[in-house]
């Protein structure tokens, strides 16, 4: 008799969640990838179309992306007894073993329910009632998302049922050992990374780099090292269907386009908190990509520009107390005169979330990317350091434009 499986080769709807502020990033990525119908689109992420065979593909590449959603069914749903049925008609015996942990997470918004929990559970009671009655036996459910994920989506009278394929979000890399303080998400990272231009081309300079996130993000960019090669363990790998051996193909593939001593110019990150840059250097050290970054200990005025052009990124801290404020004014006065003194001939990128502050800095941003650093509206300033011909041809062009 044939084991029966999910269709790992049907075309559905994949949706595809970010944070704020990165979606056209996202959007980037995925056309990089091959995806570049996009269904639809909005400030937390995007929907494509593509297999569950893609979703993996997605998973092991997406560098700003938080899960990838592969949609199993949608429909309109009034009640808490209409969700049940409707859940009830997937074949999740085909999809989920009974061996198998089980999650459920539901986002509800419908005038209809007054428990948001209530609706998880009537899913988690549908899917493991289906699977016993077709099996015998049924999964053990829980919070826990290292096994199978299923994701309810209920607004208003429309309802999806998605198999969420990253279990855990795919921005945490599985490298951030020592965070130190308040570090930036990965995703953010790979995206303020992205809005600078950085490719590996030039030279990058990386002042008050924290914890490395924004280091260690650059570098496997430089590398063109997929986001999730630390990773080793997905939701997909726990639905039936998958193959190991589609896995290692999908990995391998990629692995031969990482350039692992190719990278020929220069990641520069320094910080004048000695705790920070040994944090950054064992995150590096676990991301593979310690090689590549010179870490060093100093004031960031004191940091090495080298000759010619390249980019410099700067993570300032934007603090709410007075006092905070009065010390951090100075801090930035002193960023634009080093950008001004030192930076010559680079794009300089100041990221922050204090409008007063960036002020201080006394420079005219030529563009400003917005992000969010949790709930904080940021900004990523461009300041393009030119000197000479280059700053009168720059001029000269901006008129015209």
């Amino acid at each position: 008799m044939t084991k029966k499986i999910m269709n790992v080769n049907e075309r559905k709807n994949i949706m595809v969640t970010c944070g704020p502020g990165l979606k056209d990033y996202l959007i980037a990525e995925l056309a990089e990838l091959g995806f570049d119908e996009i269904i639809s689109s909005r400030d937390g992420g995007v929907v494509t179309r593509g297999t569950f065979v893609d979703c993996m593909k997605m998973n092991y590449c997406l560098r700003t992306a938080y899960n990838v959603f592969y949609l199993l069914r949608e429909f309109r749903c009034g009640s808490t007894e209409a969700l049940y049925k409707q859940v009830s008609m997937v074949d999740w015996e085909n999809i989920i073993d009974p061996a198998e942990h089980l999650c459920v997470i539901g986002k509800v918004d419908t005038w209809t329910v007054d428990n948001s929990m209530f609706p998880n559970m009537k899913v988690k009671d549908a899917i493991v009632d289906r699977i016993s009655k077709k099996k015998g036996t049924r999964p053990n459910s829980g919070k826990e998302r290292d096994g199978v994920v299923v994701n309810l989506f209920w607004k208003q009278h429309n309802a999806w049922i998605y198999l969420n394929t990253s279990g855990e979000k795919i921005s945490d890399r599985n490298y951030r050992k020592m965070p130190h303080k308040a570090p930036l998400r990965e995703t953010l990272a790979a995206g303020i990374i992205a809005g600078s231009g950085y490719d590996g081309s030039c030279d990058l300079v990386l002042p008050m780099c924290g914890s490395g996130t924004l280091a260690i993000e650059a570098a496997l960019i430089a590398m063109n090292r997929p986001a999730g090669a630390l990773r080793t363990n997905f939701g997909f790998q726990h639905i039936k269907g998958y193959d190991e051996s589609v896995w290692q193909e999908i990995r391998n593939d990629f692995r031969k386009k990482i350039i692992k001593n190719g990278v020929q110019k220069r990641i520069i990150a320094t910080d004048i908190d000695e705790q920070a840059i040994e944090a950054a250097k064992q995150n590096a050290k676990t991301a593979g990509v310690e090689h590549l970054i010179e870490f060093s200990v100093c004031d960031f005025e004191e940091t090495e520009i080298p000759s010619g052009e390249g980019i410099v990124i700067m993570n300032p801290e934007y603090g709410q107390r007075m006092g905070e404020i009065e010390q951090l004014e100075k801090d930035y006065e002193r960023i634009g005169a080093f950008l001004k003194k030192k930076c010559t001939g680079y794009n300089g990128y100041i990221f922050s979330g204090n409008k007063e502050l960036v002020a201080k800095i006394g420079l005219k941003a030529s563009r400003r990317m917005i992000f969010f650093n949790g709930k904080i509206e940021c900004r990523l300033y461009k300041y393009e350091m030119y000197g000479g011909t280059r700053r009168k041809m720059f001029a000269e062009n901006t008129e015209k434009s």
